[in-house]
């Protein structure tokens, strides 16, 4: 990419907000346990105790430091989003080309078994599966990826069948190109833009989704630090000590909506480019 088109993706305001949104996140995930000047269980402080020097953030509702487990709690989050986004787009992308592609009995059976996925809202999916089996990160990974299966395949499904009828992917098929070679070099790459908004915003649904178990109690374990479990934690003391609270809701906010506003910002110049 030279110069001058990297200044030009910098000049896009939706893709700059998104891209410094999700940068904080995603700092603070990875270099937190890096800064962290606390132990995610250690108690050093009291009880809803107000901000102090080396505290800036107070302490939460058993004397641990907020910004120590703040710090600590954002790596769960951004590693079992992202895998779950990306799972479910890989996963969702295949089965959809295959059914728009294959047509016929393989196409109605997979869309009844999207449409069979998607009478179950997401987190109960998943609370119902993770209250069964238990609440290992991986288990909960592959349910929230699961989840988002059904409205991958339906997008991917509808967007190739448009595609598909254009008269270069039927140039192809005349040429004798294989099913293989039709589906990732044509079809595929004229799908990237919408699939690029569509993983913002199934970003943004397993952030929300992940720290909602949390928050309910069945996604990380305590002591373990989380920002949906901090939430979860201190909001009986929400009036005693706001930020315990606060501070959780803020980054979980910044990663959500930083993830969306960069994908749609992506999705758009993708466009600008194609055309």
């Amino acid at each position: 990419m030279d110069q001058s088109s990297t200044s030009r993706w910098l000049r896009q305001p939706q893709l700059r907000a998104g891209a410094i949104l999700t940068l904080l996140a995603l700092l603070a995930a990875v270099a937190g346990p890096l800064l962290a000047p606390h132990g995610a269980a250690d108690f050093v402080g009291a009880v809803y105790g107000a901000r102090a020097p080396g505290a800036p953030l107070g302490f939460d509702y058993l004397g641990r430091d907020v910004l120590s487990r703040l710090l600590l709690g954002g790596w769960s989050v951004v590693w079992m989003a992202s895998a779950a986004a990306l799972a479910a787009l890989a996963a969702g992308t295949a089965l959809g080309l295959v059914a728009a592609y294959a047509g016929g009995r393989t196409d109605r059976a997979l869309g009844w078994s999207a449409d069979v996925l998607l009478a179950f809202p997401n987190l109960i999916l998943v609370l119902l599966v993770v209250s069964l089996l238990g609440r290992e990160p991986w288990l909960i990974v592959l349910t929230a990826a699961l989840a988002f299966v059904p409205g991958v395949l339906r997008l991917v499904r509808s967007l190739a069948l448009g595609v598909a009828a254009q008269e270069f992917v039927e140039a192809a098929r005349l040429l004798g190109y294989r099913r293989r070679q039709i589906l990732l070099r044509e079809i595929l790459p004229n799908l990237l833009t919408p699939l690029l908004v569509h993983f913002g915003t199934m970003l943004s649904w397993a952030v929300t989704i992940l720290s909602g178990l949390s928050f309910l109690g069945y996604g990380v374990a305590p002591p373990a630090a989380d920002w949906g479990l901090m939430i979860n934690e201190n909001r009986a003391g929400l009036q005693a000590q706001p930020l315990a609270v606060l501070a959780p809701v803020l980054m979980i906010v910044l990663f959500a909506l930083g993830a969306n506003l960069l994908a749609e910002g992506l999705a758009r110049i993708h466009a600008r480019t194609e055309r």
